[in-house]
């Protein structure tokens, strides 16, 4: 899909890159069962990160995971403090941040 729009009708969320997405979902899912042992909850855009199963340790073990596969902190990146509150917010901020 290159250069392609895909929006989400469930939120309205445009995203342009589903490989972001399956890897924020696999290093998700990587996080949550090192932390417990078991499966994350099922992730929708709508998804409130702090109800995603991880706390805040995972969160930072999630981004800096992230940062080694996708080759970018994005946290990083941006001017501006962002702190995104649904799953499908997270997955937009790293898209809309991807360096070119």
């Amino acid at each position: 899909m290159s250069g392609a729009l895909r929006v989400n009708s469930q939120a309205a969320i445009v995203t342009t890159d589903p490989s972001i997405r399956n890897t924020i979902l696999a290093l998700y899912e990587e996080v949550v069962q090192g932390k417990d042992g078991a499966s994350g909850a099922p992730l929708t855009d709508d998804t409130v990160l702090l109800e995603s199963g991880l706390d805040s340790l995972g969160f930072a073990i999630l981004v800096a995971r992230l940062d080694e596969e996708l080759g970018y902190d994005p946290f990083s990146l941006s001017d501006d403090p962002y702190y995104p509150q649904t799953f499908g917010e997270f997955v937009t901020f790293y898209e809309s941040n991807r360096p070119s």
